[in-house]
């Protein structure tokens, strides 16, 4: 079966720090992390989360782990306490990273 979304073949754990959250990236093999390595670029992310305010993504490869790990500088804002979004504190951000779709 050929993988559809992220889902299919990683897992995520996001988190913040003030304005900023990260999301790591982790492939369920290392062929699949060659793929990650490939597709989830800094552009796919910001068209992703077109609608946050994302003001520089950094991407840092971790080969050993099988991860990427994002960070999206002002994704949050004034930061969680300031925020009235539902998702204040980026936890959710790296749930919906997984549901990038991967295209044909």
């Amino acid at each position: 079966m050929k993988p559809k979304t992220l889902y299919d073949i990683a897992y995520a754990r996001s988190g913040d720090k003030g304005a900023n959250a990260n999301i790591a990236l982790f492939a369920n093999d290392r062929r699949n992390y060659e793929f990650l390595c490939e597709y989830v670029t800094e552009g796919r992310i910001r068209k992703h989360f077109h609608a946050l305010p994302i003001e520089k993504i950094e991407r840092f490869f971790l080969p050993n782990l099988l991860a990427i790990n994002y960070v999206l500088h002002g994704v949050l804002g004034e930061g969680g306490s300031a925020s009235l979004k539902t998702d204040s504190q980026g936890k959710a951000l790296g749930q919906a990273l997984l549901e990038l779709s991967i295209e044909e």
